[in-house]
C-alpha cells in the first residue's frame, strides 16, 4: 500500500519527550505514522514536501477564543487601533456615510484603556452618524456604548432607569444615560440586534478561521456561544455544523454553550434533576473537526471595566470591588444542575473573589458527582492568590490565563491593582511550579490572537511602557511552544490526539520560518508561518511547499507495509 505522504528535510519540534526533534514525518489518513521513519518506508510516499530547512511543530491550538465574535469585527467598523476619540468620531461618519439614514452603524474593538479610559460622548457620536444609531462594541466584550439615537431606539421597549442585576446603564451627570452599557445591561441593545441570520454567522466563521490557518492555528474553542451576552443566536451551533458541511470551518472547533442556553430537561422520576440541552445532548458530542465543549459560565467582568470581582477595592477607585453578575447562589446551583448532566465546567473569574466562587463550584461537582469527561477550568485568573493556585492544581483544574493582555494593557491593569496584585496577575510560571496544565489562548478578539505573539508575551510579560508585569510568572520560549501544544490539548480533553507530531496523533502542524525557542525572546513574535496543515493537508502557504511524486511510489507494484 501506499503513504499519503513524506515531509522531510525538516526541523521537527515534535513536544513527544521520547522523541524531540526530528527530520522527517510520514503522514497517513490525516495522522502521523512514523517519526524519522526508515528509509525503506519513506520510499512508499505517494507525495514528498520538501520542507527545504523550515521548523515544524504541532499546530497551534487556542482553546479561548471568540471566533464569531472576531469574523464579525472583520464585517465591522474597526476602532482597534484609534489613538483619540477624535479617531473614533472620523471612523464612525466614515462608516456612516454608506450606510441608509435608518441603518444601524455597528463597530468594533474600541478600548477606553488604551485611551487613558475616555468615553465616547453621546452627542457627538449623533453628530458623526448623522441621525443614524450607533452601536459600539468594546474590545472587552464586557461593554458597549450607544449613542443618543440608539438609547432612542432601546427606550422604546426598555426602562432604561431600571435596575439591573450584573448591570449598569451609566447615567451622567444630568441625570441622562451616556450611553456606556455594563456587563448584562448590554442586553437592552441586544435585544434589539440579536439573533444574527445563520448565514451571517456562518460568513463570520468563514472570515475567522481562514484567518487562523495564516498564524499555524489548527484548532479553537470558541469561549461562548447560543447565549448570554456573547452569544448571536439561539441556533448557533448549527451555523457551526453548517459551516463545516460547506467546507468554511477551515481549523478544528470546540464551542461551549453558555450557561443561558441550558433549561431544565425533564426525564423519568428516578433520574437526577439536571441543566441540559433537549435530548440530553451535552460535552463530548461530535468528532475531531467540531465539538461540544465545556459549559460556559460567567462569574464577573473584566479588569479592562473595572468589574471584575476583586477582593480589594480597585485603586483609585474607591469601593469599586466590581461584582458578580448574578447572584452565587443561583450561579452555583445552575452550575452544578449542569455538571450532574454531563457538561464541563468552565468558569469565566477574574478577580479573586470570583476565583474563591468558581473554586467551590468546581471542587463540590468533583465531590458529588465524580471527574467530567474535559477537564473543568476557571477562564482567565486576572488576579489570584498563591493560596488559590494550590487549591487549583490540587483539584485537577485548569487555569486559562491570557498573557497578551500584558502586551495590550499591562499599564492599565497594574495601575488598577496596585503592585501587589500585578504580581499575581495572570500567572504563568506559578502553574508549572504546581504541576498545573498550563494552555495556550489569546480572549481573542479582545486581544491580538496570533500565537507566537503570545508566547513572545509569556516569555516577556512588558506593557506597553516597558514594565515588566509579574516577572516571577515568565516563562521560557520552550515552555510558551509547550503550552498552545501539549499544554492546550491536555486542558481540551485532546492529550492523546492534539499537540505532538507522533505516531497516531493528527498530522496538525505549522512551518515556521525559524525556531522559536531558539531566538532572543523579542524575537519570537517575528517568526513567521510559511505554511499550515490540518488532517495531512496544507490549508495554507501551499505555494511554499509543494508536494511532488514519488519516483518509488509510481513504481510500486502493492507491496504491503512493513
Amino acid at each position: 500500500m501506499l503513504v499519503d505522504l513524506l515531509i522531510r528535510n525538516a526541523r521537527v519540534l515534535t513536544q513527544d519527550p521520547s522523541h524531540p526533534v526530528a527530520d522527517s514525518l510520514l503522514i497517513h489518513d490525516g495522522k502521523i505514522l512514523a517519526v524519522d521513519p526508515d528509509p525503506e518506508l519513506g520510499l512508499l510516499a505517494a507525495q514528498t514536501i520538501d520542507a527545504k530547512g523550515a521548523t515544524v511543530v504541532p499546530g497551534f491550538n487556542d482553546i479561548h477564543a471568540h471566533s464569531v465574535w472576531f469574523g464579525l469585527g472583520l464585517m465591522e467598523a474597526n476602532l482597534g487601533s484609534v489613538t483619540s476619540l477624535e479617531d473614533v468620531y472620523r471612523i464612525i461618519g466614515e462608516a456612516a456615510a454608506t450606510l441608509d439614514p435608518q441603518e444601524w452603524v455597528i463597530a468594533s474593538g474600541f478600548s477606553p484603556l488604551l485611551l487613558g479610559g475616555q468615553q465616547p460622548d453621546r452627542d457627538r457620536l449623533d453628530e458623526a452618524a448623522a441621525g443614524r444609531p450607533v452601536w459600539i462594541k468594546h474590545s472587552s466584550g464586557h461593554a458597549c456604548t450607544l449613542n443618543g439615537v440608539a438609547l432612542a431606539r432601546v427606550a422604546q421597549g426598555a426602562d432604561l432607569r431600571a435596575p439591573i442585576d450584573g448591570g449598569v446603564v451609566v447615567v451622567g451627570p444630568d441625570g441622562l444615560p451616556t450611553g456606556l452599557l455594563e456587563e448584562n445591561a448590554m442586553r437592552l441593545v441586544q435585544d434589539l440586534m440579536l439573533p444574527y441570520p445563520l448565514e451571517t454567522i456562518e460568513r463570520a466563521l468563514d472570515l475567522a478561521t481562514t484567518h487562523y490557518l495564516s498564524e499555524g492555528i489548527t484548532s479553537v474553542t470558541d469561549a461562548g456561544i447560543a447565549g448570554g451576552w456573547i452569544g448571536y443566536s439561539p441556533r448557533e451551533f448549527a451555523a457551526y455544523q453548517s459551516a463545516r458541511d460547506k467546507g468554511l470551518l477551515s481549523v478544528r472547533m470546540q464551542p461551549m454553550m453558555v450557561l443561558d442556553a441550558l433549561h431544565a430537561v425533564p426525564g423519568h422520576a428516578s433520574d437526577p434533576e439536571s441543566r441540559g440541552l433537549d435530548a440530553g445532548i451535552r460535552t463530548g458530542l461530535g468528532d475531531d473537526w467540531l465539538r461540544l465543549g465545556s459549559m460556559k459560565v460567567f462569574s464577573d467582568g473584566s479588569l479592562l471595566g473595572s468589574t471584575a470581582y476583586v477582593s480589594e477595592e480597585y485603586v483609585g477607585c474607591p469601593h469599586n470591588h466590581g461584582y458578580l453578575q448574578m447572584d452565587a447562589e443561583k450561579l452555583r446551583a445552575a452550575a452544578l444542575e449542569a455538571y450532574r448532566a454531563g457538561w464541563a465546567l468552565a468558569i469565566h473569574a477574574i478577580g479573586d473573589r470570583a476565583i474563591d466562587h468558581a473554586i467551590e463550584i468546581i471542587t463540590e461537582a468533583q465531590q458529588e458527582y465524580g471527574p467530567s469527561t474535559l477537564p473543568n477550568r476557571i477562564e482567565h485568573g486576572g488576579v489570584i492568590r498563591p493560596e488559590q493556585l494550590d487549591r487549583i492544581a490540587a483539584n485537577g483544574i485548569v487555569l486559562v490565563p491570557q498573557p497578551h493582555f500584558i502586551t495590550e494593557f499591562g499599564d492599565g491593569m497594574a495601575s488598577l491593582l496596585g503592585p501587589e496584585r500585578t504580581a499575581l496577575s495572570y500567572p504563568a510560571k506559578s502553574l508549572l511550579a504546581r504541576g498545573a496544565v498550563l494552555p495556550g489562548s489569546s480572549d481573542r478578539p479582545v486581544s491580538n490572537g496570533r500565537p507566537l505573539d503570545v508566547m513572545q508575551s509569556f516569555v516577556e510579560r512588558l506593557t506597553p511602557s516597558g514594565l515588566v508585569y509579574g516577572p516571577g510568572e515568565r516563562i521560557t520560549a520552550a515552555e510558551a511552544l509547550a503550552a498552545y501544544t501539549t499544554g492546550s490539548a491536555a486542558a481540551t480533553g485532546a492529550a492523546q490526539t492534539k499537540g505532538r507530531l507522533a505516531p497516531r496523533y493528527l498530522a496538525d502542524l505549522a512551518f515556521l520560518d525559524q525556531d522559536p525557542t531558539a531566538v532572543e525572546p523579542s524575537r519570537i513574535g517575528e517568526t513567521k508561518v510559511l505554511a499550515t496543515m490540518v488532517g495531512g493537508e496544507l490549508r495554507f502557504g501551499a505555494e511554499n511547499f509543494p508536494a511532488t511524486a514519488s519516483a518509488a511510489a509510481t513504481a510500486f507494484t502493492g507491496k504491503d507495509l512493513p
